[in-house]
């Protein structure tokens, strides 16, 4: 009972690190990213910045959604409070799995003015700043809030299969199979609300088989739209994040769209 209580704990200090704090990005971690054929597809999620960060328990009042879509199969992972990996779960058959998980809404009040302007300068959001004050938003107090969206490819047995469009209100969708197609480059395609969006901004962080991190960064084309180098051996995560205006009590709303995957080494 203690070791849940502590998991938690650890839950909730990290799944509510806010943008602006140290913690950046949100990702769904597979222990592998290719498995045999009946066996379980495990991951966790981690918090942190520039692909590194501490695996999390799953914390249930957090998820407002978490599946695995199968083929034509939406699997419940099952998971329950505590659990890590959040995913351990096996799938019929063999293809490519695409885990979703989205979290709820989580609130973070910006005490700091150059907190918000890093955070904008970052994440490019163009014309932000002059937004806010346009508004007559003060600089201290203000609230900003936020959501995560995050989706994983995992190769089970042959791999094959596509990635598609899973509903989500900001998502990144992979238009090749880096397990089957021999990918140099990766392209996505990036929607808000189902439609595609221009201009955003798309960071990728790459870890080398050495463990080495680098990052690429690119805009997407008119149709939103970006591509990707990738390399063999090489495991990948796409961010792209958007920064709506909203009324009331709340100045900001944030979504972290964000999908891993790997190149086979082979």
């Amino acid at each position: 009972m203690r070791h849940l209580f502590s998991a938690v704990a650890v839950a909730v200090a990290t799944l509510t690190l806010a943008p602006g704090a140290t913690a950046h990005e949100f990702w769904l971690s597979p222990l592998s990213y290719e498995v045999a054929q009946g066996r379980p597809l495990k991951a966790d999620i981690r918090v942190g910045e520039s692909f590194k960060g501490n695996a999390s328990p799953y914390f249930t009042r957090n998820v407002a959604r978490f599946d695995v879509l199968f083929g034509e199969r939406r699997i419940d992972p099952e998971a329950t409070l505590g659990d890590r990996p959040v995913l351990d779960r096996r799938v019929p058959g063999e293809g490519l799995a695409i885990v979703v998980y989205e979290t709820r809404d989580s609130r973070l009040t910006y005490q700091e003015w150059q907190k918000f302007v890093n955070f904008v300068d970052h994440k490019a959001f163009d014309g932000a700043l002059e937004r806010h004050a346009a508004r007559g938003l003060p600089r201290e107090g203000f609230v900003e809030t936020y959501r995560r969206y995050a989706k994983s490819l995992i190769a089970v047995g042959d791999g094959a299969g596509t990635d598609r469009r899973v509903g989500l209100d900001t998502e990144i969708v992979a238009l090749a199979n880096p397990y089957t197609d021999g990918v140099t480059a990766m392209p996505v395609e990036v929607l808000l609300y189902g439609q595609p969006r221009a201009n955003a901004q798309v960071e990728t962080y790459i870890r080398a088989p050495s463990g080495q991190i680098s990052v690429d960064i690119r805009r997407t084309d008119a149709n939103g739209r970006a591509t990707i180098p990738v390399r063999p051996g090489h495991e990948y995560m796409v961010d792209a994040v958007v920064l709506e205006e909203r009324e009331g009590p709340v100045a900001w709303h944030s979504m972290w769209a964000n999908l891993t995957f790997a190149v086979p080494a082979r």
